[in-house]
């Protein structure tokens, strides 16, 4: 409740008391606390030396340690010359304005980009886009190498660019863009190294590559038409992949089948040969017998084959049905044209065996 409020007996806290008089006695302690006199009495001057030096000691204490972390260096300059480096940790240094230390990021990487039009080698204008990172690597470089590394290192890559895209066509500026980089970045770091910047290139891309806007439909349509001309290629590639090796089956399979068939009719011809010989040399032993030996063994062959038999004589067709075989179905046969009885009697029959005077005769001959 403050002093004047009505209810507080109205106890004010100057009653009885001098202000001017209070004024003087806090001037007083305060001369006392720095070694004066108090209370208007003469004492001893004022000393501010033992305070100075104080201080000066304290200030030389802390200035004289720097502590730079491990991701900086620091580029120590003695009357603004360089003098040394210091590496991360506590290091000693001399006061001010006897050495100075500039701290430098020397981990950071920094990236600048920017875009362009380039003229390609045939004559074709390209909008180019790069991205370039990098890191600090030489700090005493990077503060007295060169006036300004961050632009310089931008006006370099913007140059090393239009070399490369000047020297492509247009093709590559825009579809094989990663086969240009290598070289680029290459460009631009022996231009850092060769002007003293202290910087290292981490990376460099050139991630965009259109056409300019005034003839991007005419540069998509041509783009359009590649992609589709690619896509016939491939679908090309994909059937002679597929009806190659067809075709290359069939060849194989056909020229095995012709050879296989070329060996089964040698090997029966051959075989033939070698019965008819064996056949000669018996009927050269005994015609007769060799002779009807094969006339029987012919009719039992076609018998065998034909299981019915049609015997004419006399005017009178006689069927013969053999044991063991079935009968097939009756089928729809032309008319057989008439044949004489005598005709299909010797047709039937055997020829009668030639003479012994007949056989000796033709041995004789051979």
């Amino acid at each position: 409740m403050a002093w004047n409020q009505p209810g507080n007996r109205n106890n004010d806290p100057w009653r009885g008391k001098d202000p001017n008089r209070e004024v003087q006695a806090f001037v007083a302690r305060l001369r006392g606390m720095f070694g004066g006199g108090g209370g208007g009495r003469p004492s001893e001057a004022f000393n501010p030396l033992p305070l100075v030096a104080g201080l000066l000691l304290v200030w030389l204490v802390f200035d004289s340690f720097k502590m730079i972390d491990a991701r900086e260096r620091g580029v120590v300059l003695r009357f603004g010359e360089f003098s040394r480096m210091m590496e991360p940790g506590a290091n000693f240094k001399l006061p001010r304005p006897i050495e100075r230390v500039v701290v430098v990021q020397a981990q950071e990487v920094a990236a600048t980009s920017d875009q362009m039009l380039v003229l390609t080698r045939d004559e074709n204008l390209v909008e180019i886009g790069y991205n370039v990172q990098f890191q600090i690597t030489e700090p005493k470089d990077f503060l007295f190498g060169t006036r300004d590394p961050r632009d310089l290192i931008r006006q370099i890559t913007e140059s090393a660019v239009r070399e490369a895209i000047g020297n492509a066509d247009l093709d590559t500026a825009l579809n094989r863009r990663d086969t240009l980089t290598p070289g680029v970045q290459e460009a631009v770091q022996a231009a850092l190294d060769n002007f003293n910047t202290g910087l290292t290139v981490t990376s460099l891309g050139l991630p965009i590559a259109a056409p300019p806007a005034p003839v991007k439909p005419s540069f998509d349509d041509v783009i359009a038409a590649e992609q589709d001309a690619q896509r016939f290629q491939n679908d090309a590639k994909a059937y002679e992949g597929e009806i190659v090796p067809q075709a290359r089956g069939q060849a194989a399979r056909t020229v095995a089948a012709a050879n296989g068939y070329r060996e089964a009719v040698v090997a029966r011809a051959e075989g033939e040969a070698q019965r008819f010989e064996l056949l000669l040399a018996e009927y050269r032993k005994a015609p007769d017998v060799t002779r009807k030996r094969l006339y029987l063994e012919t009719v039992q062959q076609v018998l065998a084959e034909n299981p019915r038999v049609l015997a004419a004589a006399g005017g009178n067709t006689l069927l013969l049905q053999l044991p063991g075989s079935e009968a097939p179905a009756p089928q729809p046969q032309p008319p057989a044209p008439l044949v004489r009885p005598a005709v299909q009697a010797a047709a039937v029959e055997s020829a009668p065996p030639p003479s012994r005077s007949n056989a000796r005769t033709r041995e004789g001959a051979r």
